[in-house]
């Protein structure tokens, strides 16, 4: 099983649930269409990753996202993913009105950093990314749809949450491919003080 670390330590989640078109400026860039319920999907362990692949079959697009853990009933702590998406396998199953999990819960899907506790969450927490120098991602709760409140809701009127799972909120406009040996630089900011900072470079 593949874990995360928290504060240092070894968790092991069990699954990881994605909420998408969570920003509205991220559904435009993508032609999509605001939907009428929160959209959900969910990656298996075996996506939980901290190597950034650029390929796996096809060339692979990153949507960075901040993530949240859930732990005795609440979001406890927060870290920085990317949500790696086969964005042409994606957009034909789609078209065909097929399921979508090959196209974005495959082997080393959801590349996470680690993970900070956190016991207040509010407007004032953000992410951003940055590739080969250049700002490409900025966002955060004060843009979403769904609060982290009311996706947490949601989810758990269908699905149990187990200690240690991750819940990723969807991802700012700015999404597109990876290039392999580009360097990706990450953190997620609370009151522009930064919690969590991540360095990829892409294989």
């Amino acid at each position: 099983m593949n874990t995360i670390l928290l504060d240092g330590q070894l968790i092991t989640p069990s699954k990881v649930i994605c909420v998408g078109r969570n920003y509205a400026e991220h559904i435009a860039e993508l032609g999509n269409e605001i939907a009428d319920d929160m959209v959900i999907f969910i990656k298996p362990n075996s996506a939980i990753t901290s190597t950034l692949n650029s390929f796996h079959h096809e060339q692979l697009h990153y949507e960075g996202e901040i993530c949240f853990m859930y732990s005795q009933g609440k979001f406890s702590a927060v870290g920085f993913g990317l949500d790696l998406t086969k964005r042409t396998l994606q957009s034909k199953l789609k078209g065909k009105g097929l399921p979508w999990e090959r196209a974005k819960a495959f082997d080393n899907s959801a590349v996470m950093s680690e993970f900070v506790s956190l016991k207040n969450i509010d407007d004032s927490l953000s992410l951003n990314l940055s590739i080969d120098g250049q700002i490409t991602q900025q966002g955060g709760v004060e843009l979403m749809i769904y609060k982290p409140s009311e996706i947490l809701n949601i989810i758990e009127q269908s699905f149990t949450l187990e200690d240690g799972d991750i819940v990723m909120t969807g991802t700012p406009k700015g999404v597109g491919v990876i290039n392999a040996n580009s360097e990706f630089k990450a953190n997620i900011t609370k009151n522009d003080n930064v919690l969590v900072e991540a360095f990829w470079i892409a294989k």
